[in-house]
């Protein structure tokens, strides 16, 4: 079963600061905690891919009809400090292995080594429909 676990910082309640506020070694020891995290998860053949994503501001929305040239807009402008920062793709036997993993990745160290405990949305990734059905 494959899921996609997304990871969403900022979240009201979670109490954790934006990253920009973290000291670099903070920061450090966060990334740092999400390669081995990712390491061990290659070890036990569980992971399909992990990449964090660029800051909101950076990101584009695109509409098109296929028939007109693309609309091309900034976005999105969120009307809160959250944003989703990344994901993990897994390939585990069940959905509680990987509630296990989202669990770890809440956990990772922020500010002052403290668990940022980011909300980690779990999602099965479902298969294409059969076309010839």
């Amino acid at each position: 079963m494959r899921f996609m676990l997304l990871q969403n910082y900022g979240e009201v309640g979670s109490g954790c600061a934006p990253m920009t506020e973290w000291s670099e070694s903070d920061v450090v020891a966060h990334i740092e905690f999400q390669h081995a995290l990712n390491r061990q998860l290659v070890e036990s053949g569980e992971l399909v891919d992990a990449q964090g994503l660029a800051w909101p501001d950076q990101a584009k929305f695109v509409v098109c009809d296929g028939r007109s040239a693309a609309v091309v807009t900034d976005g999105p402008f969120p009307e809160s400090k959250e944003l989703v920062a990344g994901y993990r793709v897994i390939d585990v036997d069940s959905l509680a292995r990987a509630i296990e993993i989202a669990a770890q990745a809440s956990a990772a160290p922020g500010q002052n080594g403290v668990p940022v405990l980011q909300p980690i949305e779990v999602r099965q990734v479902m298969s294409a429909p059969d076309p010839e059905m």
